[in-house]
């Protein structure tokens, strides 16, 4: 994608979060075409291979041509706690809901969305149990099994409707996924659940909102019984690649489909930014990080990876990416400088060189941050009964308390910068 498209990409995601203030829509758009696939993932918060597929499609995808417009995380709080439905089962609240109904404003949100005229299909990603067969062959695999289905309400929609053969479709995108499974018992197949006559229950549904007000939508169940979140999350990007396919949506990924990268690309946490001047990366953060200097209140937290959120629980702050809590941050709180000077000078293995704020510091043997009037220093983890300011001091990796690093391997330490006892910024150095 050229920089002007990109920037009208950026400019696209900033006026939609303003709009939508509940559900996070991250737009790849391209000006050739109204051709719109909505792909909505963790209405329901227990079934990860839906919500990890949407990230990854939101992260490791470029559209090339027409559009992919996608929700990772629809249902938050559900997926923080991996409940099924943390105010009851959000995908049976689409026909009637009272305004006091906690899920009523992601509801309606997601609703609007479903009606933009440029969404020309949806689809619900969901973790289905067992293998869906035709005919009964046990437990796992029978007809009552969801798991490895491409779900559709009724077989067409208004004969007018582009992509409103739903199960032609369905059947399409069946067929091609069978020749590329990671076993044979993985099969996928065509559950018509015939909405309209058999099934009250899903005539609350996302898909059959969409399919009544002539927005062609389909459900794709990986199972639950897979052996793996990798392989959930294979299957919902497979089919999700087919029915791109099939809308003539053009795509590059940055991965080849397989087990093995998408189990790289799940681990890869990504990193998190608090209020501008902290920054951490969480691939192997510790399970519990103390005295995190914050504002008592209105903290940003801004994730680069789309499933990453934050539960705040009596004093102490959760960070989550999808359903897995990552670590725990309690804070120590502290008025944030509003002027800071930009960079900061430090010695590294003998070497001076300039830094932005927030930057890291790469270290063989020592370093020591060059002192500069007005500022004090706090490295975490080295202790001084001479030094308040830990400036002008040369530190090596054994003058730490691992108890104090921010990483498993013990080789990362905060270095903390105030003016007046009020937070600047935090860098972190790391240890080669």
């Amino acid at each position: 994608m050229n920089n002007y498209l990109s920037k009208i990409l950026l400019i696209s995601i900033l006026f939609t979060s303003h709009l939508y203030s509940k559900i996070q829509l991250i737009k790849k758009e391209n000006l050739d075409s109204n051709t719109t696939l909505l792909v909505i993932g963790g209405i329901h918060g227990d079934e990860p291979g839906g919500y990890f597929a949407a990230s990854i499609l939101a992260t490791n995808y470029n559209i090339t041509s027409k559009n992919l417009w996608i929700v990772p995380n629809l249902n938050k709080p559900s997926i923080q706690r991996n409940l099924r439905g943390l105010y009851g089962d959000m995908n049976r609240k689409f026909s009637i809901l009272q305004k006091k109904d906690k899920d009523s404003e992601i509801v309606e949100e997601i609703k609007e969305i479903i009606l933009e005229k440029k969404v020309s299909l949806v689809l619900n990603l969901h973790d289905g149990h067992g293998f869906y067969r035709k005919e009964n062959h046990g437990k796992i695999f029978n007809p009552n099994a969801w798991g490895q289905t491409c779900v559709i309400d009724q077989c067409d929609l208004s004969e007018n409707q582009p992509f409103g053969n739903l199960n032609h479709i369905a059947s399409q995108v069946k067929e091609r996924m069978n020749k590329k499974l990671l076993k044979e018992h993985h099969s996928f197949d065509v559950r018509n659940t015939n909405t309209k006559f058999d099934d009250e229950a899903m005539q609350l549904s996302l898909t059959y909102f969409a399919v009544t007000n002539n927005k062609p939508a389909f459900a794709i169940e990986s199972s639950k019984n897979l052996s793996s979140l990798s392989q959930k999350v294979f299957y919902q990007l497979l089919a999700i690649e087919e029915f791109m396919n099939i809308m003539g949506i053009t795509y590059s990924r940055d991965f080849k489909l397989n087990e093995k990268n998408i189990t790289k690309i799940i681990k890869n946490y990504g990193n998190l930014r608090i209020n501008n001047n902290i920054s951490l990366n969480l691939a192997d953060i510790k399970k519990s990080l103390s005295f995190i200097p914050i504002k008592s209140k209105s903290n940003e937290f801004v994730f680069s990876h789309p499933l990453g959120s934050i539960r705040k629980v009596h004093s102490f702050y959760n960070v989550y990416i999808g359903n897995r809590k990552v670590t725990n941050l309690k804070p120590q709180y502290f008025k944030i400088a509003e002027n800071y000077d930009e960079k900061f000078d430090v010695i590294v293995d003998g070497k001076l060189i300039s830094l932005d704020n927030t930057s890291n510091i790469y270290v063989n043997d020592d370093f020591k941050v060059v002192k500069r009037d007005g500022y004090r220093v706090n490295i975490i983890g080295f202790r001084s009964r001479k030094h308040k300011n830990e400036s002008g001091i040369s530190i090596k990796l054994k003058d730490l308390n691992q108890n104090f690093s921010i990483d498993k391997s013990n080789k990362i330490y905060r270095v903390e910068f105030y003016n007046n006892d009020e937070f600047c910024f935090m860098t972190k150095v790391h240890f080669r």
